[in-house]
């Protein structure tokens, strides 16, 4: 076909008059019947390259999809292109029986040039005898990265593909990825057996992103609604990795003046279709999901996409984040993180086959390297998926916004790349910085490696600047990471030739983030002082010394510090804004709050300070109320870890539930559960502990008990009766 009747048939079928990027060069291999692998970013045009080619040729093309709600957003735009309804169709479990008939009579009749399935409907017997009877144009497999278990979002289904595929007929087939590494991209062209395949790779660079990492503290759902509603009247998207998080964000914005909807699996999928709809339709604003949502949604003017958990891999970060700003107009990626949760998820891999969670740490290590580099958040991301970013400063990311102070790291460079060649290039990033700075870990012993010349040959380093040396020598070329076997390091050419004629070598240290994104009414852990007021945080601090003593209890059982720094940044002046400052409840705002509000009272007079509107996140009933059933089955005796099961939470959540209960005021007894796991001499001498320490951090504590066999959940009791019993 000639170029002019090619774009004869984009006008005719789509109403374009030139294609985007490599689609013309894609369809015209397609239409050659050859097979084709297209990595191309969201809102590149993937769906174009195999809908063009199946309209224009004899047969019917089968789109190997691996969400219903996609398949149905896929087949009614489809369906807008075209006078005849038959012309595209999916086959799949939601369907009733005469529903199937119907699209099988319009397959076989030559209506239907395009039929959307799920991997799971072909491997049925009757979908595959029925296929055997239709001419295929090709096979197209969307979303190809669910193939590979080194993919962000593998679905073991598609590897059953291409036998399936032989089964019913040979032809062409077309894969489709809008995020693949090296890794990946072997990956699925072994699986479909399309090793020959022609690819085709278009730039993962989408400058219209602005992309922000931003610490995960308590406050977080404030400062999403806080951004929201600075958005106002626009789309967004926010991605959850929980259910339960999903459902209760999306009310908790509802409560606070934002048109939202949950969307997630566990969601019938009438309640799931009708959500989604309300998003493209624009009925509401934001949608809270799980990644359940978004693949192949074609909602062009979505103008932020907010990360409320780190994403599993940086391929799935690239993916939700790419479904910002698809129509070239702005888009803002801001994204949570903690490292808090990058242990949660690495909890959640226990229990998976060894090599399943090798490969899930080594895409969570990409992931916290990413969101802890203070290098260029664009640069970082494009090496990842083996492009080059030449620019020094992108202009669009918080890190080139607002740039750290680099430093020279000539000569450690120079101490990484010989410890790599040293050890043989046999060892991961970890190892090789624990070897530098003389850190006697296992694996370092089992190695020997402590014997060698350049054990701790960089004890005054810090880990997290070395780290950053080996990430941002990675970038430079300097050093390779081989992903087929888990990341060990290789010096590359460039890296050899380097150590025999070292130059300055500058970077940026990794961004600090603190660990103190406790649940929503405990008080935080760990940071400096934040407070806005300096003065007045120094005022409360000894007015909480001076309680403490009259009482005879620490000063964190009065109020911790991070609610003395809320207090100190929003001046609360009665007994109910006193209550909505984290780690406050209703009982010790009572019990301690008076000589506090009339301490913040004078000051805010004295000073003339005019009190800031501050956005009060308004929170879901639900918690209040799963609280107060906690706290009735606790009363009724019940074992914690029945109530934990009935609740279908995790043991340490319960801890965490618990923890909140008490902080905020109320006393619970869970002595009868103490005494039924531990000796009374241990619940004594855990509990005198915490009457001496100057703080409850549970970490400070495990550290004091490291030559007692007590679990860190014992530790958790014991401070949680001690802060009902002295605190309350």
């Amino acid at each position: 076909m000639t170029k002019q009747e090619l774009q004869g048939q984009l006008k005719k079928y789509f109403g374009f008059d030139s294609f985007k990027g490599n689609q013309e060069a894609i369809i015209n291999n397609i239409l050659a019947g050859k097979d084709t692998f297209v990595l191309m970013p969201t809102g590149g045009g993937k769906s174009l390259c195999y809908q063009l080619p199946a309209l224009i040729q004899d047969g019917l093309a089968i789109v190997i999809s691996p969400l219903i709600a996609l398949m149905k957003n896929q087949v009614d735009a489809m369906r807008s292109f075209s006078a005849e309804d038959g012309v595209a169709h999916f086959l799949n479990s939601s369907l009733t029986k005469a529903a199937a008939e119907s699209v099988q009579n319009d397959v076989l009749s030559g209506k239907t040039k395009l039929l959307y399935i799920a991997p799971e409907s072909m491997t049925k017997e009757e979908n595959i005898d029925f296929l055997k009877k239709v001419k295929i144009s090709f096979y197209a497999i969307d979303e190809a990265h669910c193939i590979s278990e080194w993919g962000h979002d593998f679905r073991p289904e598609y590897r059953r593909i291409r036998p399936i595929i032989n089964e019913i007929q040979d032809a062409p087939v077309v894969a489709l990825t809008a995020t693949a590494t090296q890794k990946v991209q072997h990956d699925i062209q072994k699986s479909l057996g399309i090793q020959k395949a022609t690819i085709f790779k278009s730039s993962f660079n989408r400058p219209n992103l602005y992309y922000e990492v931003r610490p995960k503290t308590n406050n977080v759902d404030k400062d999403i609604i806080k951004y929201i509603h600075s958005q106002k009247g626009k789309s967004g998207i926010i991605y959850c990795l929980s259910r339960k998080k999903v459902e209760e964000l999306a009310e908790t914005l509802n409560l606070n003046d934002v048109k939202a909807l949950p969307y997630h699996a566990g969601m019938d999928s009438a309640t799931r279709s009708e959500n989604q709809d309300k998003f493209l339709m624009e009925e509401i604003d934001v949608i809270v999901a799980t990644i359940a949502f978004g693949m192949g949604i074609d909602k062009p003017d979505v103008r932020f996409v907010i990360h409320y958990d780190i994403p599993k891999s940086l391929e799935g970060y690239y993916q939700e984040t790419g479904r910002a700003g698809r129509d070239g107009g702005e888009g803002e990626c801001i994204t949570f993180y903690s490292n808090k949760d990058i242990q949660k998820l690495e909890k959640f891999m226990q229990g998976k086959p060894i090599a399943e969670q090798e490969i899930g740490k080594q895409l969570l290590l990409e992931t916290s390297a990413y969101a802890e580099s203070a290098v260029c958040r664009r640069k970082t991301l494009l090496h990842y998926f083996g492009e080059e970013y030449n620019e020094d400063n992108c202009g669009n990311c918080d890190n080139c916004l607002n740039p750290k102070k680099q430093m020279e790291a000539q000569d450690m460079l120079c101490m990484v790349l010989e410890a790599i060649i040293l050890l043989k290039e046999k060892f991961k990033a970890d190892h090789i910085v624990n070897v530098l700075i003389g850190k006697e870990t296992t694996a370092v012993k089992e190695n020997e490696h402590e014997d060698l010349e350049i054990f701790g040959t960089a004890p005054e380093e810090d880990e997290k600047t070395l780290q950053a040396v080996i990430r941002q020598a990675m970038i430079a070329g300097y050093i390779d990471k081989d992903i087929e076997n888990y990341g060990l390091l290789k010096v590359t050419k460039k890296g050899h030739e380097y150590l025999k004629k070292p130059t300055s070598f500058t970077i940026v240290k990794d961004n600090e983030f603190d660990d103190n994104e406790e649940e929503e009414d405990t008080p935080m852990k760990g940071g400096g002082n934040c407070a806005a007021d300096e003065a007045l945080y120094s005022m409360l601090k000894d007015l909480r010394k001076k309680l403490s003593k009259q009482l005879g209890v620490p000063p964190y059982v009065i109020f911790a510090d991070p609610s003395l720094e809320a207090m100190a940044t929003t001046y609360p002046i009665t007994v109910d804004e006193l209550k909505n400052v984290p780690g406050v409840g209703e009982g010790k705002a009572k019990r301690y709050g008076e000589e506090f509000l009339k301490l913040i009272k004078n000051h805010v007079q004295e000073n003339e300070i005019e009190r800031p509107e501050d956005l009060r996140v308004r929170t879901v009933a639900n918690k209040s109320k799963q609280k107060r059933s906690i706290i009735e089955a606790i009363d009724r005796r019940i074992a914690l870890d029945d109530i934990a099961e009935s609740k279908g939470m995790e043991f340490d959540e319960l801890l965490s539930e618990l923890e909140s209960i008490v902080n905020s005021g109320t006393k619970i007894n869970i002595d009868y559960f103490l005494h039924e796991i531990m000796e009374d001499d241990s619940i004594q001498d855990i509990f005198e502990y915490f009457k001496e320490a100057e703080t409850d951090d549970i970490e400070e504590a495990y550290k004091e008990f490291c030559h007692e066999d007590y679990t860190e959940e014992e530790i958790r009791l014991i401070r949680i009766k001690f802060l009902s019993e002295m605190g309350n």
